[in-house]
């Protein structure tokens, strides 16, 4: 009589343990199709932007809400030849997710092709930069309320397309970002 009731305790346990396996795969199934769709393909835009080729000014796709709905903005600041004559076209990208109202940014670079070459991934929207001018990105601290206004930082690119950049700040303090060909 054990045996018989040992054998019918585990047909239970089984199919329990079985429906515990498919739901927790189902709810992971189901949570990384939402993250996929929530990551971002803005390609299309950005070309759009740059195929317009309009200097210094801003467009904006879609509208962020609460409910889920995302925002990015686009400037282009303009192209920058090196010395060795390539020619690199740069572009501010901050888009607006979450229901908190996060932004992630980047400066983005694109080759004389429209080519996605890399990006400087920024930590804050406010240190992205204000303008290129002369092969020179432009950091003025203009909306950054912790760094001194009167510190700007220019980052030649007409050399070379540099590693990192480095953002001034105030005193001592900077803020230093890579480049990525993610």
């Amino acid at each position: 009589m054990l045996k018989i009731n040992n054998l019918l305790k585990r047909r239970h346990v089984m199919p329990k343990l079985k429906m515990t396996t498919y739901l927790t795969v189902s709810i992971l199934t189901v949570l990384f199709a939402l993250s996929a769709k929530g990551q971002i393909n803005d390609n299309d835009k950005r070309q759009q932007v740059l195929e317009k080729g309009i200097v210094d000014s801003l467009f904006i796709y879609g509208k962020w809400t609460e409910g889920g709905q995302t925002e990015t903005h686009l400037k282009y600041l303009g192209q920058v030849t090196t010395a060795d004559g390539r020619i690199f076209k740069i572009m501010n990208s901050c888009w607006f997710w979450g229901l908190s109202h996060r932004a992630t940014s980047w400066i983005l670079i694109f080759n004389d092709k429209n080519e996605y070459v890399g990006n400087y991934g920024l930590a804050m929207t406010c240190d992205l930069p204000d303008k290129l001018e002369n092969g020179k990105l432009i950091f003025a601290n203009n909306d950054n309320e912790d760094c001194d206004k009167k510190l700007i930082t220019k980052i030649n690119f007409t050399k070379v397309l540099p590693k990192e950049i480095v953002i001034k700040c105030k005193n001592e303090y900077c803020a230093s970002y890579p480049f990525s060909v993610e």
